[in-house]
């Protein structure tokens, strides 16, 4: 199979390097990637979000298969473009069309949805510039800390959770009369809060069947402790040791089948991967959000994971053959941690050499925001390597990783030391 995968970050590194690995592998484009990436296939200039430029690429270059990686051009519609052009059609696309990604390109869309399904969910309302007294009148109903969405993207910063309902009823003017958040805060979820511990979930589905991936937890604040600003991500770890078999059942019967079971009835076409952000409350799972994607950095520890081949399930979905495919796990645990730039999620410094890379033995480096002039590997992102090594353990492979991290070296370079440790 020749594949053309869409994406530049970590998660597609990681892509990359599981169907690096397919023997049904012709020849791989990623597209732009980066310069980890390079070493697996051929990387590409080529952007994402001009269907136009993807298409020229696809027809020349015979492509049998594209995975998106990212979630803008899904949100956006290329499997809808895809399925609407007579050359096009009968290439496979992995990732929703425009209405499926909804799920996630919009928070009232997907509330709505649990709730015609029964997926258990935070309770919830969504208010406009228009319904913003409201919005007032709901908050006063509710207790802190206030939960406020954005109901669009907004590159992960489209949440906000205050303890004062001061600052909840001005932070709601701001993101509904103000644009805090763009055209993503026209309209705003205000939702519960709920305590708990989270984790995330992962499928592939051709629209019928589906298969499930490993699961795992990934780290948000940029702090230890898991304080300061949201991230991308700053590490994740899998198999979750509190996800016991009698949770993850839960989570099946619950939320991954009613959820497949919904789009089939509703007649929304879904083919691709589905990440459902979970939060377990008492030892009952809720959604807070889906994505139509996989995680990032969670696919840094379910790739190494997946013992399957990742190119098999691929062509299972663009053939609607899912079901007969099999999905083995690697038993070990597996742990990534982020190395990020000086001053990220803030400003922070491009450019910057990265040393030791070559020094690493029994880790995995997938790189995030990095590119190379030859040998040299530079800075080009905020969040720059993950690494990710395997265990008979967790503690055995975070150590692992922890080791690998100290062979490498950039200016500024920063890392969360404390990853996986709330669990263990």
């Amino acid at each position: 199979m020749r594949v053309l995968l869409l994406g530049s970050g970590g998660r597609e590194h990681a892509m990359a390097w599981k169907i690096s690995q397919s023997s049904i592998l012709e020849e791989l484009f990623i597209a732009p990637g980066n310069a980890g990436t390079k070493q697996l296939g051929k990387n590409v200039v080529l952007n994402a979000d001009n269907f136009k430029q993807v298409k020229k690429f696809v027809l020349e270059n015979k492509i049998d298969s594209v995975v998106v990686g990212p979630e803008g051009p899904l949100v956006n519609g290329i499997a809808d473009y895809f399925e609407n052009d007579t050359e096009l059609a009968k290439i496979a696309l992995i990732g929703p069309n425009k209405e499926a990604a909804q799920l996630e390109g919009s928070k009232d869309f997907a509330k709505q949805f649990m709730k015609r399904h029964n997926i258990p969910t935070a309770k919830h309302g969504t208010f406009t510039k228009e319904t913003l007294s409201a919005g007032h009148d709901f908050l006063d109903k509710m207790k802190a800390p206030y939960v406020l969405k954005a109901d669009g993207l907004a590159a992960g910063k489209g949440v906000l959770i205050l303890d004062n309902i001061k600052d909840a009823k001005k932070e709601l003017k701001s993101m509904l009369s103000d644009a805090k958040f763009g055209d993503a805060s026209s309209r705003v979820v205000i939702e519960e809060f709920l305590d708990g511990v989270e984790l995330s979930c992962f499928i592939i589905t051709d629209g019928d069947g589906y298969k499930k991936l490993p699961e795992a937890k990934d780290y948000k604040r940029i702090g230890e402790g898991d304080t300061g600003l949201n991230t991308g991500g700053m590490g994740a770890i899998s198999p979750v040791p509190f996800a016991n078999p009698t949770f993850l059942d839960k989570i099946d019967n619950q939320i991954i089948i009613p959820t497949v079971k919904g789009l089939r009835k509703e007649g929304i076409k879904y083919k691709g991967f589905i990440f459902f952000g979970i939060i377990n409350v008492r030892n009952e799972p809720y959604v807070i959000e889906y994505n139509c994607r996989m995680g990032d950095p969670e696919s840094e520890v379910v790739f190494p994971r997946l013992k399957s081949d990742l190119l098999d399930l691929i062509e299972g979905v663009g053939t609607n053959t899912l079901s007969e495919r099999d999905v083995v796990f690697d038993e070990r645990s597996a742990a990534t941690i982020m190395m990020v730039s000086g001053g990220y999620p803030k400003a922070y410094s491009k450019g910057k050499q990265v040393y030791g890379l070559n020094t690493v033995a029994d880790s995995i480096i997938f790189h995030a925001g990095t590119t190379s002039d030859g040998p040299v590997v530079t800075t080009s992102g905020g969040r720059v390597l993950s690494v990710t090594s395997m265990g008979k353990d967790l503690p055995t492979a975070l150590k692992k990783s922890y080791e690998a991290v100290g062979k490498i070296e950039f200016d500024g370079a920063y890392y969360r030391k404390d990853i996986g440790q709330d669990v263990l």
